[in-house]
């Protein structure tokens, strides 16, 4: 049985080895939402646990593939460091439900798209500080929505066996209210959250496309992940009713 064993820490470390790189890239694919008190080099700590977590427990049998599932590990890793060392203060999560809030009561009253200067005013802010409310909520965000399990993984095959932050990801009925919410976003706002998750484009690259500035980009994303969870809530809470 010893030599078994020996070939199989022999595999898992070739994984390992193998993929490196694609700690790399979901760190900094992340790090572009969190404030610079977040270090890249402890996302990558915790990231290649969970890669060394998915090499050993990876089954060819399960039909993923090793990169899809080390993904959603290597991802998961790294999101339970920062629920660990939670860095956002009380003050932003509420900032974010009051922005919510607000949108849902101007779109109730309009029956239309909420605009950025209607938001600001309902919340009785300056159109400076409704920016600086996103450019913070947006932040926080990475945190809040996967809890919901809208994250880049959402449409991915999940193979493990062993529960994780994202093991509501597999539920079908959830990939087509995610899929619907994506599709009650303004045309901009769901543009950008096609290029910043599937073609997984910076800020900086996606601010190109749009000829806008990054800030430009961040704002949209935010209000694009706070209309989404906002429409998600709804139909959680029409289906609890």
């Amino acid at each position: 049985m010893q030599p078994i064993k020996i070939q199989e820490q022999a595999k898992a470390q070739r994984l390992v080895e193998e993929h490196s790189d694609l700690v790399r890239r979901i760190a900094y694919h992340l790090i572009t939402r969190l404030p610079a008190s977040v270090i890249a080099d402890d996302l990558i700590q915790s990231g290649l646990l969970g890669l060394l977590d998915a090499a050993e427990h990876y089954d060819v049998s399960q039909g993923a593939s090793f990169q899809t599932y080390a993904t959603i590990r290597i991802r998961g890793a790294m999101l339970d460091e920062l629920r660990r060392n939670d860095w956002a203060p009380k003050s932003v999560h509420k900032k974010a439900r009051d922005v919510m809030a607000a949108i849902q009561k101007i779109e109730n009253r309009t029956g239309r798209d909420a605009r950025n200067s209607e938001v600001a005013k309902e919340m009785g802010l300056t159109l400076a500080e409704y920016h600086h409310i996103l450019q913070e909520t947006n932040s926080c965000r990475i945190l809040n929505f996967v809890d919901l399990g809208v994250d880049e993984d959402c449409v991915t095959s999940h193979a493990s066996k062993t529960a994780t932050p994202l093991d509501g990801m597999q539920s079908q009925e959830f990939k087509a209210q995610l899929v619907e919410a994506i599709r009650n976003l303004p045309d901009r706002e769901a543009l950008v959250i096609s290029l910043y998750y599937d073609e997984e484009m910076n800020l900086r690259e996606i601010g190109c496309v749009l000829n806008v500035s990054e800030s430009r980009v961040s704002q949209l994303l935010s209000q694009a992940h706070l209309r989404m969870r906002m429409w998600l809530t709804q139909k959680e809470e029409e289906t609890v009713g």
